[in-house]
């Protein structure tokens, strides 16, 4: 057993400094990023905030909305081969589209499915998804996948520290999932007691990504997966040097959500849980296993509408950021940054009366 004395930091430990700006208005802040993949080879531009791979988040109807945005849309894995197939004779996206999956065999054999169906070309992106990215085998999952599909861009995960990171790009990712028990929907930190502060896993693992490269196409890159609660965590989470965001909290609630609509009082809620919960399990996997434990939460939230409504406020706050640091570009974020270590980062005086 030991201590690490190092200070560790959530995105609601800190505020970022203001710096002096040469900006005369937000609308010529250019959020789009370029990237170069390092081992599919691939280009890719666009706004680099994904909908995560959820039941309630990651849905065909999700993905036709932020694909109009430049966004990326995870869609869950619980998805049919037929469905896929009806989904993508609509869809000419796969910029902005990933397929899921998992580590298990089926998963592994339904992928080929679909890729015998000659869906592949719908979608650029892979997800390979588990909690723990800890686990040998997931390692062994990620060559695996990579030989299986060479020229799709690979996203795994989830892991919060720099030699998980470094290891799961050599095996063949491009980008490395990051984040553990720091999802709103996730209650893995209280059932197991593991988990990072996910600033810091963000700053740690980014920091080990971008010095690994090919030489030739592209360095690795990080995705910061959880922990985003308010539009200020996006900046934060771009400010600390992650080169994606994933949210599942963000792209809840709304029409093009998943989740069964319920009235009450008069009021509308929308069904949000997470993947590790019992009510995924139940509905997957016919209930949770005796050898497991649920590690999510199931809650209603408030309707919130379109989500085209969301994405423009969520860019005007991230243009508004910029502003204040003088980025003329999402990619000049964390190179504008100066972190302040806070006790109180939000006034809720008042949040009683809304």
């Amino acid at each position: 057993m030991r201590i690490d004395n190092d200070v560790k930091l959530d995105f609601s430990d800190v505020l970022i400094r203001p710096k002096r700006s040469t900006l005369t208005s937000r609308k010529h802040v250019d959020l789009e990023r370029t990237f170069t993949f390092m081992h599919s080879g691939r280009s890719w531009t666009g706004i680099p905030i994904v909908a995560a791979n959820m039941d309630t988040t990651g849905t065909f109807e999700m993905a036709r909305a932020l694909a109009k945005h430049k966004m990326i849309t995870a869609l869950h894995k619980h998805y049919s081969l037929e469905e896929l197939s009806t989904f993508f004779k609509d869809f000419s996206n796969p910029d902005y589209v990933a397929y899921s999956l998992g580590i298990r065999d089926e998963d592994f054999e339904k992928l080929k499915a679909v890729l015998d169906a000659g869906l592949g070309e719908y979608f650029n992106f892979l997800v390979l998804d588990v909690p723990n990215a800890y686990l040998e085998r997931f390692i062994l999952k990620v060559k695996e996948l990579r030989a299986l599909c060479p020229k799709h861009t690979i996203i795994a995960g989830n892991c919060v520290t720099n030699e998980i990171t470094e290891e799961i790009l050599l095996r063949g990712a491009d980008i490395v999932k990051v984040g553990i028990g720091s999802g709103s929907a996730c209650t893995t930190r209280r059932m197991t007691g593991v988990g990072y502060p996910q600033l810091s896993a963000v700053i740690e693992c980014s920091d080990a990504a971008h010095g690994i490269s090919d030489h030739g196409t592209g360095v690795g890159l990080v995705m910061s997966d959880g922990g985003a609660v308010y539009p200020c965590d996006a900046a934060k989470a771009f400010c600390g040097g992650a080169d994606f965001l994933m949210s599942g909290q963000f792209f809840s609630g709304f029409d093009q959500s998943g989740g069964d609509l319920v009235e009450i009082g008069g009021e509308s809620f929308k069904q949000y849980y997470g993947m590790s919960s019992s009510a995924a399990m139940k509905e997957h996997y016919g209930g949770v296993a005796k050898h497991r434990a649920s590690e999510g939460r199931e809650v209603l939230l408030p309707y919130k509408g379109n989500v085209h409504d969301f994405v423009d406020e969520l860019f005007g706050s991230l243009r508004s950021t910029a502003t204040y640091i003088g980025a003329l570009k999402l990619k000049e974020f964390s190179k504008r940054t100066t972190f302040l270590l806070v006790n109180n980062q939000l006034n809720r005086s008042l949040e009683k009366y809304e």
